[in-house]
């Protein structure tokens, strides 16, 4: 197999690219690295498809490693021919190599192994020669006390046996209706119980196996796990058999086909039916599983790039009822200032106390926004903080928050270490406001799968969902960089070339010896060679740096053909920084294409120099639109159909969008309902932390169901 035509193939892009990309990962390179310094050698091949060109690449070499297995394995059975060679370099797919192997694969004790040992593979030869012989006959003289064979019938079973298995292992047989049953089979549910559930959908439902959206085969799987489904995949034999008979009974008849009539129902029945159902519903999973992590990425991404709400004080308001809601006021810095626990909610009711502490505190340390939590509680809650900021007419406003994860993280190792002086409510508190303040410096504190933006993760593979995550907070992390000098240790683990304890390394240095004072200091870190530092350098910031460009994307290595441009635009750092719109005004009558050839480098390298250097030390988080920030509170109740209101989306699954519309309950933007367009999944239109305005169109609050549609500009 030619891997990397496949890739290219597979993926819609050139050979070329794709050889380069290997190249590059084969030596070490990191997926962020690649696709942001070395788009002249990927022809600017994107974080997405770079990452899935690793993993389809990682699954090619392991499918070439099982070709070379099975071939070793057969040639020591002194099995391997030239046919299956071929067969084998052919094979496209792990089931089509498994096929090839079945007949040569060591068998527990079958019913065909325990009828060859009473001697009858020649009987079942002589079945399968269609003779003129009659059978019960034939079948007599294999009768034997000795060998367990009981009596003629009992002979042709066994041979018939043999057969069945015989079929059963024939890869083309396989291939054959394994293709006809994916294109013909129905998935049917049926229900094992009378209760209403979530399940109710598909307590007498139907659809083609091989159509199967990602999200319904990981529902019926639950369901069928939980007790609530029976699940089977219905197949149409009279197709199969009749190919099957076509295949082994052909021209005059002979007295031997009612027996082998019996024996391909058999075989079809009992052997090869259920392994190709077994085969269906783990492939139709193995795609669900797939999509499911995919969304899930998508999504986490869209959390972690949500734009930082950047220079205020915040108040962190963790909501309880019986405990009472948890306070952590913090500077524009994240740094802890205040922390009360007060109790406005029930079964306290201290409404008048908890005001009185808590204006207290906002006009003490001058807070400027309430960031609160949307668990128990939270309704409650933003009542109260909306009613106190306009009976006391404080100018400040208040904002939702999701608190997923939060409590992951206030009982975690690295919560306990961050903050030993505080119990686990109010760490929670102290996240909550600092999630505000910049959501991915926060979120990273917490494993992705537990901040709860996916769907089904629970019933993932953790391992392969672990693997898809991780590589989304990297590359979120990389794209964003981190100022060296404030990030935690488990922001800077995220970044390329770091792992968890050259983090802690990097934070023991700085306390250590100070802040960072340039990236060249960064080699003196124990554990950063030569190797980790190119892979690194480029997404680490050092504001305090002399040296402007320390303070940008721009990589070390691209230091030299940075100055050589300022120097041909006759411009300076300083400049630079005092009016960075002077680098755009001596650009003009210059072409990038002419210049990235005189200063010796590639045309996307330019670029990239020549956006940094417009905009030092930008946060492309910035760019993107802001969170809602609110003064006043919303019902369910309050909601009518027609009605148009702001939300952010807050999780997208394939068939729609969930809005949060400021009033606790997510509305669903269904997969119709979100672009003028057709689209096939709902992230082709929406990704998580986007604004939207939307239309109400249904209500159910009993059921607390809201329906919308989004409203487009005109």
């Amino acid at each position: 197999m030619d891997i990397l035509s496949v890739l290219a193939q597979e993926l819609g892009i050139k050979a070329t690219q794709a050889a380069s990309a290997v190249e590059l990962l084969d030596a070490g390179n990191t997926v962020p690295f690649i696709s942001r310094y070395r788009k002249e050698a990927t022809g600017h091949l994107t974080d997405e498809i770079l990452r899935k060109l690793e993993e389809r690449l990682n699954a090619l070499r392991a499918l070439e490693a099982r070709k070379e297995d099975v071939a070793r394995l057969l040639e020591g059975q002194g099995s391997l021919t030239a046919e299956l060679t071929a067969a084998l370099a052919a094979a496209q797919t792990l089931a089509e190599i498994e096929d090839i192997y079945r007949p040569y694969r060591p068998k527990r004790r079958t019913r065909a192994s325990m009828a060859r040992e009473k001697g009858l593979q020649t009987l079942s030869e002589l079945l399968l020669a269609r003779g003129k012989v009659d059978p019960q006959t034939e079948a007599a003289a294999y009768v034997s006390e000795e060998k367990g064979v009981a009596d003629v019938q009992a002979a042709l079973q066994g041979a018939m046996d043999i057969l069945a298995e015989q079929v059963s292992d024939d890869a083309d047989v396989r291939r054959f209706i394994r293709n006809l049953t994916e294109r013909k089979a129905m998935l049917v549910t049926k229900a094992k119980t009378e209760e209403d559930t979530v399940y109710r959908l598909y307590y007498d439902h139907s659809e083609p196996v091989g159509k199967i959206p990602s999200h319904r085969i990981l529902a019926v799987n639950r369901g069928e796990n939980e007790g609530i489904l029976s699940v089977k995949i219905a197949m149409e034999e009279e197709e199969i058999l009749a190919w099957l008979k076509n295949r082994y009974i052909k021209g005059a008849a002979s007295p031997c086909d009612p027996y082998l009539e019996e024996m391909l129902a058999d075989s079809y029945g009992r052997l090869i039916a259920p392994s190709i159902a077994t085969e269906l519903r783990n492939a139709a999973t193995e795609r669900g599983e797939e999509r499911a992590i995919e969304v899930f990425g998508q999504n986490l991404k869209g959390l972690l790039m949500t734009p930082p709400v950047k220079g205020k004080i915040v108040m962190g308001f963790d909501p309880a009822y019986r405990t009472g809601c948890k306070i952590a006021v913090v500077d524009r810095k994240g740094d802890v200032l205040d922390t009360p626990v007060v109790y406005p909610t029930a079964p306290h009711n201290k409404t008048e106390e908890s005001r009185r502490i808590l204006s207290g505190m906002i006009r003490k340390y001058g807070v400027e926004v309430i960031s609160i939590g949307n668990g128990t509680a939270s309704k409650e809650s933003e009542i109260f903080v909306a009613d106190m900021i306009r009976d006391l007419s404080l100018p400040i406003s208040y904002i939702v928050v999701s608190e997923a994860g939060a409590s992951v993280y206030s009982a975690s190792e690295l919560g306990t270490k961050e903050f030993p002086q505080f119990d686990v409510s109010l760490r929670s508190a102290v996240s909550i406001a600092r999630r505000l303040q910049d959501p991915m410096a926060e979120l990273v504190k917490i494993e992705p799968k537990a901040i709860g933006v996916g769907q089904y993760q629970h019933d993932l593979d953790h391992k392969r969902l672990d693997a898809a995550l991780g590589g989304v907070v990297e590359s979120c992390v990389s794209s964003v960089g981190v100022d060296i000098n404030t990030a935690s240790p488990a922001l800077l683990s995220h970044i390329a070339g770091i792992n968890s304890k050259t983090a802690q390394n990097i934070c023991d240095y700085r306390s250590e010896n100070g802040l960072f004072k340039n990236r060249k200091e960064i080699k003196k870190v124990k554990g950063i060679g030569e190797k980790a530092y190119i892979q690194c350098s480029g997404f680490l910031r050092v504001p305090e740096s002399a040296e402007l460009l320390d303070n940008t994307a721009v990589h070390p290595e691209s230091y030299a053909a940075a100055k050589a441009l300022l120097a041909e635009l006759c411009l300076t750092e300083k400049q630079i920084i005092a009016e960075p719109v002077r680098l755009a005004e001596a650009l003009k009558g210059h072409k990038l294409p002419l210049l990235a050839q005189k200063l010796e480098i590639g045309l996307p390298t330019l670029q990239d120099i020549v956006a940094e250097l417009q905009k030092p030390g930008r946060d492309i988080r910035d760019e993107l639109p802001q969170p809602i920030l609110k003064s006043e509170v919303m019902d369910i109740s309050q909601l009518k159909p027609g009605m148009e209101l702001v939300g952010t989306v807050r999780n997208v699954a394939d068939f729609g969008a969930f809005v949060d519309i400021g009033v606790h309950q997510d509305g669903l933007v269904h997969i119709s309902k979100l672009s003028r367009k057709f689209i096939k999944k709902a992230s082709d239109a929406v990704s998580v932390g986007e604004v939207l305005t939307v239309r109400v169109i249904d209500v159910d609050v009993k059921k607390k169901r809201i329906s919308l549609e989004r409203v487009f500009e005109k």
